[in-house]
C-alpha cells in the first residue's frame, strides 16, 4: 500500500524524487556476466525484424487483430529490450477491425531506415501492402497507406539499390489466393508511393526447389556483390532458414540452408533480421514457436563463409548452424537489465504500453481519472450466447515468461455509488468482471453478479476454433453482503498450465478449481486479460463498473 501510495504522488507530481526502480520481470536474457540466454524476449514478438541505426538497435514484428499493433521495441546492446510503443494505434478498416478478427490483421512488417526516416511496411492478408514512416522511432508514425491491393500478398521487404532504384519483394498465403512457396519483386517508387509495375516478376518458386514448401518472409539485402533474400521455410513449427543470393536482383537465385533445428531443442528456427552489430560481428534474430508462448524472440551469432552466412553453430562444419542457447554478447552500450513492461500498478495519466486490446477500441473503454491509482473498467454490453473471444473490449497482454504468477484485486462498482460501493438495489444481474487466460481456449476467475448476490467464479470455454465454445462456469463462493472485491491470482508453471486462486482477505488464496492448459490463439500465443461485461439486455454501460487496483507479474 505503501509503495502504491508513493508512486501515485509521483504520479501526480506531488513532490516526491525516487530513483527509478530496477527492471524487473520474471525472464531476462542478460546473464550478468557478459553472456545471454536464449530467448532473448520470450513472449510472442512474431515475426521480428530489427535494425540497427547508429548505436541503437529497433525491432517490430506481427500484431495480428490486437490494438494498438505494430510494437516498437528498443535496445542499446541487442540482448537487452524496452517497449517503447505502438506504430499503428488502430487497425484500418476501421470498421471491420470494430470486432475481434483472429489471425487477421498485422502479419509479418518489415522495418527498415532510409532518407533519414523509419519505415514499417506490413501486410494485411486480406487487403495488400501498407507503408508507414516516422521520423523518430517512438513515433508519431504516419497513418497507413496503401500501396500494393490484393489478397494473400504477405510479408513484404523493401531495397533501395545504389543506382537509385527501389524494390519491394513479398510472399503468399495460399489461404486467400491460392498461391505459396512463391517469392516475388516488384519495382518500387523510390519515395515508397506506388509500384511501378502490375504483376511483378516471381524471382523464387519453392515448387521447383527439391524438398521446399512454404517459403515465406523474405528479407532482401545487398552485399559482397550479391542480392540476398533470407527467406524462411517449411512452416513455423518445423522449419529452416535458407537464403538466396543472385549477382541480378530478378535472379536467378541459388540457394542454400543456413540455420535449421539441428540436435538443438529449439524447433522451427527462422524468419526474422540480419543485423549488423556496433563491433562489425553479425547476427540473426529469429523467433521459435512455443505454442501457448507464442512465437518467441533469439538472437544468434552469424558467420560468413565462402560468401554465404551461417547462423548459429555449425557443429558438423557443413554450412548449416543450428541454434545457440548461449553466447556471448555483442559490443554494445550497456544501459543495465531492461525487459518489456508487465506490471501495471495504475498509477500514471495512461495505461501501460504492455496492453493491447482485443479489437480497434475506444478511450471509453478504461479510465486512470475516475478514481485515482486504479483502472476502471465501465461494462461494456455483451450479446446473448457470446464468449469472451467475441469481446472488443477485453485488455491483454502476452505471457511473459515460460513460469510467472499473475496478481490482482478488482471492486465491482455500480450506479449510485462512490469509489469502490455498489449498488444494494436493482443490482446489474449478470455484471462481470475477472482475470482471464485468453487463447481459442480461455478461462477465467472473478465477479459475478446475480440479483443481489455477488459471487465468485470459475469458468472456461473449451471447443476448439473454428467451433464456437460455450462457457461452463461454476461459483466458488458467495461474497458477504458489504464485500465487492476480490483478490484474484493465477499461476502460470511448465508446459503453460494455469491454477488460478483467489482469496477475500489477500492472504488465504484458495484454489479455483482445476488447472487450466493454456491453449494457442490464432496465429498468437496465450494472453493475459482483464474485462468487465454486462448483459446487452441489462441496458446502460454506465450504471456498472470494475475498478482493478494493480496488475502484478512475479517470477
Amino acid at each position: 500500500m505503501i509503495r502504491k501510495l508513493i508512486l501515485l504522488l509521483m504520479a501526480t507530481g506531488a513532490g516526491f524524487a525516487l530513483a527509478a526502480e530496477p527492471a524487473a520481470g520474471p525472464w531476462s536474457a542478460d546473464l550478468g556476466d557478459g553472456h545471454y540466454r536464449n530467448p532473448i524476449l520470450h513472449a510472442d514478438y512474431s515475426d521480428p525484424d530489427v535494425i540497427r541505426v547508429g548505436e541503437m538497435f529497433y525491432m517490430t514484428s506481427s500484431s495480428f487483430s490486437n490494438a494498438p499493433g505494430l510494437p516498437l521495441l528498443q535496445s542499446s546492446d541487442m540482448v537487452n529490450w524496452e517497449l517503447v510503443g505502438h506504430a499503428l494505434p488502430q487497425l484500418p478498416p476501421a470498421q471491420f477491425f470494430a470486432v475481434p478478427q483472429p489471425g487477421k490483421g498485422v502479419w509479418a512488417p518489415a522495418l527498415r531506415h532510409h532518407d533519414g526516416k523509419f519505415w514499417i511496411f506490413y501486410p494485411d492478408p486480406d487487403v495488400g501492402i501498407y507503408v508507414m514512416t516516422a521520423e523518430k522511432f517512438a513515433g508519431p508514425w504516419s497513418a497507413p497507406r496503401l500501396i500494393l491491393a490484393g489478397k494473400g500478398i504477405i510479408d513484404p521487404a523493401p531495397l533501395w539499390d545504389d543506382d537509385g532504384k527501389a524494390w519491394l519483394v513479398h510472399g503468399w498465403a495460399r489461404s486467400r489466393s491460392g498461391i505459396h512457396n512463391i517469392l516475388t519483386l516488384r519495382s518500387m517508387a523510390p519515395d515508397g508511393s506506388r509500384l511501378l509495375d502490375e504483376k511483378g516478376r516471381d524471382i523464387i518458386d519453392g515448387e521447383k526447389l527439391p524438398g521446399y514448401f512454404t517459403i515465406e518472409g523474405p528479407k532482401l539485402h545487398k552485399a559482397h556483390g550479391y542480392y540476398y533474400v533470407f527467406a524462411p521455410a517449411g512452416g513455423v513449427e518445423n522449419g529452416w532458414q535458407s537464403v538466396f543470393r543472385s549477382r541480378s536482383i530478378e535472379g536467378p537465385y541459388e540457394d542454400r540452408i543456413v540455420m535449421a533445428q539441428g540436435m538443438s531443442a529449439v524447433n522451427g528456427p527462422h524468419q526474422g533480421a540480419w543485423v549488423d552489430g556496433t563491433d562489425g560481428r553479425d547476427w540473426f534474430y529469429h523467433f521459435q514457436d512455443k505454442g501457448a508462448y507464442g512465437r518467441v524472440v533469439h538472437l544468434q551469432p552469424m558467420r560468413w563463409q565462402d560468401g554465404w552466412p551461417v547462423i548459429g553453430e555449425d557443429r558438423d562444419g557443413d554450412g548449416v548452424g543450428e541454434p545457440v542457447m548461449r553466447h556471448a554478447k555483442s559490443a554494445g552500450r550497456d544501459r543495465g537489465v531492461l525487459v518489456p513492461a508487465t506490471t501495471d500498478e495504475f498509477t500514471g495519466k495512461a495505461l501501460g504500453l504492455q496492453w493491447q486490446w482485443n479489437a480497434n477500441y475506444l478511450p471509453s473503454w478504461a479510465s486512470l481519472a475516475a478514481r485515482p491509482g486504479y483502472l476502471r473498467l465501465p461494462a461494456q454490453p455483451m450479446a446473448d450466447g457470446a464468449n469472451l473471444r467475441e469481446v472488443p473490449s477485453v485488455l491483454t497482454q502476452k505471457f511473459p515468461a515460460p513460469v510467472f504468477g499473475v496478481d490482482t484485486s478488482i471492486t465491482l462498482g455500480g450506479a449510485g455509488g462512490a469509489g469502490g460501493a455498489h449498488e444494494t438495489s436493482g443490482q446489474r444481474t449478470g455484471q462481470r468482471a475477472g482475470l482471464i487466460v485468453l487463447g481459442i481456449r480461455y478461462a477465467w476467475v472473478g465477479l459475478r453478479r446475480e440479483g443481489a448476490a455477488l459471487q465468485l467464479v470459475r469458468a472456461v470455454c473449451e471447443a476448439p476454433a473454428p467451433a464456437k465454445c460455450v462457457e461452463r462456469s461454476e461459483v466458488l463462493a458467495t461474497l458477504p453482503g458489504t464485500a465487492a472485491t476480490a483478490y484474484l491470482r493465477v499461476r502460470v508453471d511448465a508446459d503453460a498450465v494455469a491454477q488460478f486462486s483467489y482469496s477475500l482477505d489477500n492472504k488465504d488464496f484458495i484454489p479455483a478449481g482445476q488447472p487450466f492448459k493454456a491453449s494457442v490463439g490464432r496465429w498468437v500465443g496465450a494472453q493475459l486479460g482483464l474485462f468487465s461485461t454486462v448483459p446487452a439486455t441489462a441496458g446502460g454501460k454506465k450504471n456498472a463498473w470494475a475498478d482493478v487496483d494493480y496488475f502484478r507479474i512475479t517470477p
